[in-house]
């Protein structure tokens, strides 16, 4: 079972009224999308976590045509879930259509940042992926991040590293080299691999590089 991890650019047809409201507001942050059930023929529902001002967020979906019902409850002074049921629009049924009929699965959540994007997981047969890539929509801008071996339990401390900078940052855990003092240099490492040391600082600094974009992804953008 593979996984392809990507960002979508969206087209402005297929972007919903709140995905463009939060994304717009300086009172609004980040949005996850944790789970959703599209089984309805015309109607669905979805469970958001936003960052933001839930009283700007809640003004902004009472005037939205096609949310039929919607309950917000706060996480904490900065954030809150968002339930909400809405009717199912025609740009939303066109990108469903890539995934239809094949082996994949989308893992949630799905992350819309502050530009026109979403960052997606989608897991399923390396067939099915590779045709999800070239039967988007006309509009909608897939670029992958990542392919490989799914393994969740992996890929969420550390993912998207292939095996050669997974084994540098295990030496460089076991020396020391991440120790607060540092107990190790790269001299260390690159012994314990038996390679050069600039292959262990390439072998590191890509790792690291990898880790830290998800980590910012993660981090929420604070409204304001």
């Amino acid at each position: 079972m593979n996984y392809l991890e990507a960002t979508v650019e969206m087209p402005p047809r297929a972007r919903h009224p709140m995905q463009e409201f939060c994304r717009r507001s300086d009172r609004m942050g980040r949005v996850e999308l944790i789970t959703w059930n599209a089984a309805g023929a015309d109607e669905e529902y979805a469970l958001f976590h936003v960052r933001g001002d839930v009283d700007a967020y809640r003004e902004r979906i009472e005037r939205v045509d096609d949310v039929r019902r919607y309950n917000l409850t706060a996480v904490d002074d900065r954030s809150f879930y968002s339930y909400v049921v809405h009717e199912t629009r025609p740009a939303d049924q066109r990108w469903r259509r890539a995934f239809a009929g094949r082996n994949l699965v989308v893992v949630p959540p799905i992350v819309y940042d502050e530009r026109t994007r979403m960052h997606l997981t989608v897991v399923g047969d390396s067939d099915d992926l590779r045709a999800l890539v070239t039967d988007l929509p006309e509009g909608f801008d897939l670029t992958v991040e990542s392919v490989g071996d799914y393994d969740r339990r992996r890929r969420a401390v550390a993912p998207d590293l292939t095996d050669r900078q997974r084994e540098a940052v295990r030496a460089a855990v076991d020396a020391g080299y991440y120790a607060v003092p540092r107990e190790a240099g790269l001299a260390a490492v690159a012994a314990a691999l038996g390679c050069a040391e600039s292959t262990v600082s390439d072998h590191l600094r890509r790792a690291e590089r990898r880790v830290m974009r998800r980590v910012a992804r993660g981090v929420a953008r604070a409204p304001g």
